[in-house]
């Protein structure tokens, strides 16, 4: 059994974690920090858990995380970087669903999350989360930057256009829209059902701290210049997430068939247990994903012309957060990836 910690259960990604790990044949959860509330069972607080959780929230000073095989960092930005070292140093594996180990240049981090990056030392050895691109790197991990829930979406969206060099990579439009759960569990006047239902709007518009990220991985796919053009929206719902993704074709692949270009995809994720391409000219929606792994994306090219239209789909709480984390921790432990993590999408 793989002995586990979570720092920081009780926002919305940490009783994600609770709740596929609750069922996960090889993961003993052993310690669930929280200061605030230490010593409360975690059942009281998310009833959902009711005989599949016994454990009760400790604070960090009574959880003996050194003793674990792996500690989940469910927090926000700069709690994993000040822990990490000590975990490591202790032979602890460590997957931080925060930003701390995204990002490989300390000044793009610096400059989108206004805090100084404390823990360089172990930052070229972090691996960034994304099984379906860094499959081998996170086998070998000791140490993974689990990816942000929007770029996971544009990532695997355009991943097979950059790898194959059809697409001008320095013309990539991301149109993405996040329900409200993605602002986390916090008491907000923004995020408000009143003032959230009924409404619809963008943010970060001017710039948001995941362009960075993204482009920093989209990078690694090709030898052109990323330009990424990333706006993103909230929607009123709970979870689920939409991207719309643009990328114009070069003159050289104009002449590329639109069943070509599905070939792309279909190849490129034609083993992936979580990455479902369906036929030309599909519309997934957020509902065919909802509490599940699974990301679905399909292809459009209106008027067969030169713009390619990918649309994906995925629970931003799960295949964009605490799923693909538990995807990397079967990986690192030599589980079948898939371990966990085969709940049917809930409909309605």
């Amino acid at each position: 059994m793989i002995k586990i910690g979570i720092v920081g259960g009780t926002g919305y990604t940490g009783v994600e974690l609770l709740r596929i790990l609750a069922t996960h044949p090889h993961a003993e959860l052993t310690a669930i920090t929280s200061r605030k509330e230490d010593g409360v069972p975690v059942a009281q607080m998310y009833p959902s858990l009711r005989g599949r959780v016994n454990l009760a929230f400790s604070s960090p000073d009574k959880a003996n995380l050194n003793e674990c095989d792996v500690v989940f960092f469910a927090t926000p930005h700069g709690v994993a970087m000040a822990q990490a070292p000590e975990l490591l140093a202790n032979g602890v594996k460590v997957i931080d669903l925060a930003a701390d180990f995204r990002l490989q240049d300390v000044a793009q981090f610096e400059k989108w999350y206004g805090m100084s990056h404390t823990c360089t030392e172990h930052l070229p050895e972090a691996v960034y989360g994304l099984p379906e691109l860094n499959r081998e790197q996170i086998k070998s991990a000791r140490l993974i930057g689990n990816p942000g829930c929007y770029p996971t979406t544009m990532q695997l969206g355009f991943a097979p256009l950059l790898k194959a060099g059809v697409i001008d990579a320095s013309n990539l439009i991301a149109d993405c829209k996040s329900g409200v759960s993605g602002a986390g569990r916090k008491a907000e006047i923004g995020i408000l059902f009143s003032e959230t239902s009924d409404s619809f709007k963008a943010y970060g518009v001017s710039g948001h701290r995941h362009t960075p990220e993204t482009i920093e991985q989209l990078q690694r796919l090709t030898s052109d210049k990323v330009g990424l053009l990333f706006t993103p929206h909230l929607v009123p719902m709970i979870r689920g997430m939409h991207s719309t993704l643009y990328a114009q074709l070069k003159d050289s692949a104009l002449s590329m068939s639109n069943e070509a270009l599905q070939a792309l995809f279909e190849n490129a994720y034609k083993d992936e247990a979580f990455v479902d391409v369906m036929p030309f000219g599909s519309h997934p929606e957020t509902r065919s994903t909802r509490a599940s792994n699974i990301l679905r994306l399909a292809l459009h090219r209106p008027g067969n012309g030169k713009t390619v239209v990918i649309l994906v789909v995925q629970d931003n709480l799960v295949k964009g957060a605490s799923g693909q984390a538990v995807q990397c921790m079967n990986l690192m432990f030599g589980l079948d990836e898939t371990t966990g993590l085969n709940h049917v999408p809930i409909n309605p």
